[in-house]
Parts: C-alpha cells; sequence; structure tokens
C-alpha cells in the first residue's frame, strides 16, 4: 500500500492562493484551463508572489500587465 504524503500548511496556503488568482483571471476574461495552464506555466512567479505578500487580485492584475 503506497504511503500518504502530507502537503505542508505553506503548500496548502498557496494552492489556496493560486486558486484565487486563478478566479480573478477567468473574471478578467480567460476560460478556467486557460487561466490553469497560465499559472502552471509561470508557477514560479507566482509562488514569487505569494511569498511576498501580493492578494491574489493584485498577483492576477500584476500578471495581466505582463508583456
Amino acid at each position: 500500500m503506497a504511503k500518504k504524503e502530507e502537503v505542508d500548511a505553506d503548500t496548502l496556503a498557496l494552492i489556496q492562493w493560486c486558486t484565487e488568482v486563478e478566479e480573478y483571471l477567468v473574471a478578467a476574461g480567460a476560460s478556467l484551463r486557460e487561466a490553469q495552464g497560465y499559472i502552471e506555466e509561470h508557477a514560479e512567479w507566482f509562488t514569487d508572489q505569494f511569498y511576498e505578500g501580493l492578494t491574489p487580485q493584485e498577483a492576477a492584475k500584476a500578471s495581466l500587465n505582463e508583456p
């Protein structure tokens, strides 16, 4: 039987935060699939924004302004 891995609190918080960013991207016109793909492609950037203390709304807005 496979050992169940536990996810630490920081990782859970980051996942929740990204889910909220996703909602803002969808509200701005992206499809759910596009928003998820975008976050996955830019995971390092979004992780940095999370640890810098941006709100999900601020991160979504900043990502929409990226060239």
